[in-house]
């Protein structure tokens, strides 16, 4: 597996609220791991519930003792849910604080993918295809028909996500497994990639470089001169070749 890694806070934001962690080596059962969190609520709150998600899902795969990858995540995303919840209550600066994430890790060709909220992960291959389902208002609307895919990137309400680590005692927690191929790439991003540059801007910017890491600062480059609007967070991920770099 090789991976580079990058955040940045954007052109509109003071503060950065995404936070991630990547391993190509064992964590716990799994052989790998690969966690993105987007925070969200006031003050410090998002900036703690990204982080603190990310440290609780990370301790709990360690010392899970499941062999199921599913099982794995599944207990370490609801601890991690059942964490934020009892912090959010310790502090009136960390009330009502939640975070987005998706998390993956990769079985020989097997991605066993889990996610909570609009953080996404795509696999680029011959095609570009999202792989996670966005857990917002807007994109709940365009799977009844309510309204088409290209207007839910405008709608007033497309940052409102109806599912959150922190956002209820119960947490429903989606997942997705892909069997990947040579030269099949893994991309995990934050709403801030996404919301600034379409999916087949995405795609052509990967496709058109060889190095994972100059197509990770090209598309932070372009989300922030689009404009920017949000913290901007990528995992990429090559996963039948050598190194993890982080930046």
């Amino acid at each position: 597996m090789k991976a580079f890694s990058k955040t940045d806070t954007g052109r509109r934001r003071s503060m950065n609220q995404d936070y991630f962690f990547i391993s190509e080596t064992p964590v716990g059962n799994l052989p790998n791991l690969l966690i993105l969190a987007d925070g969200m609520g006031g003050h410090n709150a998002g900036d703690y519930a990204s982080r603190y998600t990310v440290e609780i899902i990370v301790d709990s795969v360690k010392n899970s003792k499941d062999i199921s990858p599913i099982a794995i995540i599944r207990k370490a995303i609801q601890q991690a849910n059942r964490a934020v919840i009892e912090k959010s209550k310790t502090h009136i600066d960390l009330e009502g604080m939640g975070t987005t994430v998706v998390v993956a890790t990769l079985f020989e060709k097997e991605l066993c993918v889990a996610n909570v909220g609009d953080s996404r992960l795509y696999i680029a291959g011959d095609i570009f295809k999202q792989i996670t389902k966005d857990h917002s208002y807007v994109q709940e609307m365009v799977r009844r028909g309510e309204i088409l895919a290209e207007a839910a990137r405008v709608h007033p309400a497309r940052n409102m996500i109806t599912r959150a680590v922190g956002g209820g005692l119960e947490i429903e927690v989606d997942f997705f497994e892909v069997e990947l191929k040579k030269g099949d790439q893994v991309l995990m991003c934050s709403d801030g990639l996404t919301d600034m540059l379409e999916d087949y801007e995405i795609f052509e910017i990967i496709k058109s470089k060889q190095d994972i890491e100059k197509v990770t600062n090209f598309l932070i480059d372009e989300a922030n001169k689009n404009g920017g609007n949000d913290n901007i967070t990528i995992i990429l991920t090559e996963p039948f070749s050598g190194e993890v770099k982080i930046c």
